[in-house]
């Protein structure tokens, strides 16, 4: 169910529960609730018509070019993968992190703005339907949008349920228009599902938190996943073993990314 935010009549400023989750947010990221402007990109829109992905690859290229000289396929089809995949694994992590809910994740419920200026990279993300699933204690847990499970593990287990079928669909979907494999596919999907909470602890300001809820939502190497939750602590803070590559080394004189898995040992 696709929905702008409801408002009551009785007082136009009261909001949906996960409307409100959203309200409370303060973060650098534009993060939204409801139907957004023409400019704005549905994740379901996007899927069903993967050639759209080429033109998104193509405005990428141009501003390679502009930075690095030239551009590369491999390091256009390796950054959209992860700034999409990074759409839903960021909104479930941060309605899990600072509120305990869940969203329903589906494309159809998801959205996007590519920044208009400079690098074209998602710079903004929303929620279009107000179904959520939260703990029995939740205060909102007897709305009709409320779907209660009994504890943190199973919300957990819901999330990565969720998130999955999304990332099926991207998977298959973006696997018909560039040349990685589903395991390369299937490892950016899951290096961005333990990313969402992490990065929201960090955001938040309880990174151990974030490390925490990573581990909750990816205890094991499960199925369609590539592993478990890598993040272990160092002498340099929280660091984590990457499964994917965006393929920004290959581009002209630019340093790997951290934790590179093609260049680092």
């Amino acid at each position: 169910m696709t929905v702008p935010a409801r408002v009551s009549q009785k007082n136009p400023r009261a909001l949906t529960p996960l409307a409100e989750s959203i309200a409370r947010l303060n973060l650098d990221t534009d993060i939204r609730f409801g139907t957004q402007p023409s400019d704005w990109t549905i994740c379901s829109d996007l899927l069903s018509e993967p050639t759209k992905f080429d033109l998104w690859r193509k405005d990428l290229a141009e501003w390679l070019v502009e930075q690095y000289g030239e551009s590369d396929d491999r390091a256009t089809a390796g950054y959209i993968m992860g700034w999409y995949l990074h759409v839903p694994g960021y909104l479930a992590g941060l309605l899990f992190h600072t509120a305990r809910r869940v969203p329903t994740l589906k494309p159809s419920d998801t959205a996007f703005r590519i920044a208009g200026d400079g690098r074209p990279h998602p710079d903004g993300m929303a929620i279009l339907s107000d179904e959520f699933a939260c703990l029995p204690d939740d205060p909102a847990s007897n709305h009709p949008a409320a779907t209660v499970v009994p504890s943190e593990a199973a919300l957990a287990a819901l999330l990565r349920a969720r998130y999955a079928s999304h990332a099926a669909q991207f998977v298959a979907s973006f696997g018909q228009v560039v040349r990685f494999g589903r395991r390369q596919l299937w490892a950016a999907a899951t290096d961005m599902l333990e990313y969402g909470p992490w990065a929201a602890g960090r955001v938040c300001g309880d990174e151990n938190a974030g490390v925490t809820e990573a581990a909750l939502i990816l205890p094991e190497k499960l199925e369609p996943f590539v592993s478990a939750s890598t993040l272990h602590l160092t002498d340099e803070g929280w660091k984590r073993k990457r499964n994917s590559c965006c393929f920004h080394y290959v581009l002209p004189d630019a340093e790997p990314c951290t934790a590179c898995p093609r260049t680092c040992s």
